[in-house]
């Protein structure tokens, strides 16, 4: 949470306006009740018929495998579309101009004079000026595709307004599937925007990838097919269940690496994940991967990114070298964490670039073009540096790299170093800037640089090697995945072989990037979005240092005031007092907060707001409204009864409960709130809703940062 204050969340308390009563942080989030949600679907499974039941048990499969496959179709859309456009920076095919140069040369690929069907357009001084135009075209036209989803969006620092589908979208999916809603940020629109900007980000050549977001539009077909099934459209709950499993089939499709994209969103996405997920995951993941398969955008016929097939191994003593490539992945992991939240709090506040962000990437396009043209290395795309890192040379090798290192291997290791610190630097400024793009690539990248450059100083083993083992190392130091990360790497290169030094380099970076900086990439990416979120394990973390008890996150009398209803004894009230508190509510702009129900100050009650509001607008001609049955019928005609709408068994603490508590409860339960009483007289004192909690724990975090 930023650094100024927002209204006090502690028991003496005041409000934050008189006029307005108290405002929290994250107004335009609404929260889901998972238990709320398990119930509702419990109550639906009771009512179905014999045969809804069976179809009941097989739409969660088919819809696993719809959104396998059509996310494979889109994936394949996307990697074909975005080679030729990366490719048309040079050039273009002469027999079919939609093809991208490795298409077109395929059949010329071992020809002394290469390819003859690929033209350049021109061979003159304009070459670079013009390689620049077009990389510069294709960043302000993904900008500007991104900004049409402007939305203003609650952040706690003030900013007026964000942009919902910049960067892979990672962060935002947690969110969502850790129980808040998004409007707006899994529909088709976005899907198309997010899937042509990153066709576009990526062919400019920035420092990015479109790995990171697959997982976005992953999940927006899942979100998209879910509407098609009763069981997860009309259920909050189950919804998220589906999405989950899509964003495994995300990651399949990104690296074709199916087993890998199940740990992906087991590891760094998903806060619920039961065993019927899993297996959800498994096989949706198992169709995406199986379709991209058949429809073969490498060329290839196989799934793996980077094959790769070394004739020589590693020895006891290169595990020294490993643990160097641990350390230094983990060292650049922290170091481009904090650079680039110092870089997204500082530089992208400054005015010009804030209201014109368009101009940020125009500059970025432009700073990149002119820093990664001159070098034969970073030249090329994400994915073809990777696989020429990776590469092991032998005397028939026609690689360019290859042949600098046996013929001049000083310009070999200065071209590296230079390609090193240039990715080092142009990822730093990139990363968050109003394009979808994804840090996976750049990260990779930036690891196989340096771990080639490690190589080449090792005798007996291939510098692909390394540069293979480095790769992995940056890129857990940026993210901070380990068993997910260690799957996709032998997914990735098909090398079984290598999986212990993979892990000793992913574990060390992980450990030495937690030392330098706690938050990941991602988690410091939703801090900077403004976007809640409630890790029970930092949570908790953040708890202990405080000593806290549950009585912190009592709210202020006034609020008390506002969102306490007084019951008779017969259970009801006038209309009149329920209008009066859900304005209350509606003047707030939380949107799912509630009114808890009181009698001789115990508690009797919760009803949401949302319920509220709908039960009133059923019958208007009712002055009495009965809130509490107890199993009596209603007699009296101008009595509305929404009973049914209240839950007469909210879960209750302590005011004296230790803080982790609360935590647990709203972490693994997934509650949207939590009724707070006096100890030893029970008398209820306060209510707690996520929110609160989430925006408590923000500025513990935010204090001892």
């Amino acid at each position: 949470m930023p650094d100024k204050d927002i209204a006090e969340i502690s028991g003496d308390a005041q409000a934050a306006s008189p006029a307005v009563g108290e405002r929290l942080p994250y107004n335009e989030y609404t929260t889901i009740d998972w238990m709320h949600e398990l119930i509702k679907d419990s109550v639906r499974h009771r009512h179905l018929s014999s045969k809804s039941r069976v179809f009941e048990s097989l739409q969660g499969w088919l819809a696993a495998a719809l959104i396998g496959f059509f996310t494979a179709v889109v994936a394949y859309i996307v990697d074909i579309t975005q080679a030729s456009v990366f490719d048309w920076k040079d050039g273009y095919c002469s027999t079919s101009p939609l093809l991208d140069k490795g298409s077109c040369c395929k059949v010329f690929d071992e020809l002394e004079g290469g390819c003859s069907d690929w033209r350049e357009w021109t061979d003159g001084w304009g070459k670079g000026p013009l390689y620049l135009a077009v990389a510069a075209s294709y960043g302000v036209l993904s900008a500007g595709l991104t900004m049409t989803t402007r939305h203003v969006l609650p952040r706690v620092d003030c900013d007026k307004s964000d942009t919902k589908i910049i960067g892979s979208g990672i962060p935002e999916i947690k969110t969502i599937l850790s129980g808040f809603v998004i409007k707006g940020f899994l529909g088709f629109r976005v899907l198309f925007i997010k899937a042509t900007g990153a066709v576009f980000a990526v062919g400019s050549g920035m420092c990015l990838g479109k790995e990171g977001p697959f997982v976005h539009i992953s999940a927006c077909v899942g979100n998209i097919v879910a509407r098609l099934f009763p069981k997860y459209r009309d259920n909050a709950r189950k919804q998220r269940e589906i999405i989950s499993a899509s964003c495994a089939a995300g990651l399949s499709v990104a690296f074709g690496a199916p087993i890998g994209g199940v740990l992906f969103s087991f590891e760094e996405i998903s806060t619920y994940f039961p065993r019927k997920v899993l297996w959800r995951s498994f096989f949706c993941s198992l169709i995406a991967a199986a379709t991209l398969k058949q429809l073969n955008p490498l060329g290839t016929g196989k799934l793996i990114l980077f094959e790769t097939s070394y004739k020589t191994t590693y020895s006891p003593l290169d595990y020294l070298f490993f643990v160097f490539l641990g350390i230094s992945g983990g060292a650049f992991g922290a170091a481009f964490c904090k650079a680039n939240f110092l870089w997204s709090k500082k530089f992208r506040k400054i005015p010009v670039i804030r209201n014109h962000p368009v101009l940020e990437v125009f500059a970025v396009v432009a700073l990149t073009g002119i820093l990664q043209y001159p070098n034969p290395i970073t030249r090329q795309g994400g994915d073809s540096l990777i696989k020429s890192m990776l590469v092991e040379c032998t005397k028939d090798s026609k690689d360019w790299l290859c042949s600098v290192e046996k013929n001049d291997p000083r310009a070999a290791r200065m071209w590296l170093i230079y390609g090193v610190f240039t990715k080092l630097f142009l990822t730093t400024i990139t990363f968050g800037c109003k394009v979808p793009s994804g840090i996976i690539i750049p990260a990779l990248d930036a690891g196989a640089l340096f771990g080639r450059l490690v190589g080449l100083s090792v005798i007996g083993a291939s510098p692909g090697i390394f540069a293979m083992v480095g790769a992995a190392a940056a890129l857990a130091g940026v993210t901070r995945m380990t068993l997910s990360l260690c799957v996709i790497m032998f997914e990735l290169t098909g090398e079984l072989e290598f999986v212990l030094p993979h892990m000793i380099a992913i574990l060390v970076a992980k450990w030495t990037a937690d030392s330098l900086e706690k938050e990941g990439i991602y988690d410091l990416a939703q801090m900077i979005l403004g976007h809640p979120f409630l890790d029970a394990e930092a949570a908790i973390s953040a708890a202990r240092k405080e000593d806290a008890l549950v009585r912190k996150l009592i709210p202020p009398k006034q609020t008390m005031e506002e969102i306490t209803v007084h019951l008779g004894s017969d259970g009801c009230v006038s209309r009149d007092l329920l209008e009066g508190k859900l304005a209350l509510l509606r003047r707030r702009g939380l949107m799912d907060a509630g009114l808890v129900l009181v009698e001789d100050r115990m508690l009797r009650g919760y009803i949401s707001e949302g319920e509220l509001e709908f039960g009133l607008g059923k019958e208007l001609g009712c002055n009495s409204v009965r809130l509490i049955c107890d199993g009596e019928d209603v007699t009296q005609e101008d009595t509305l009864d929404l009973s049914m709408f209240v839950d007469q068994t909210p879960m209750v603490l302590s005011e004296l409960a230790p803080m982790e508590y609360a935590v647990e409860l709203f972490g693994k339960l997934g509650l949207r709130y939590v009724c707070v009483t006096r100890e030893r007289t029970g008398e209820l004192i306060g209510v707690v809703i996520k929110k609160r909690l989430v925006g408590y724990l923000e500025s513990i975090r935010s204090s001892t940062n």
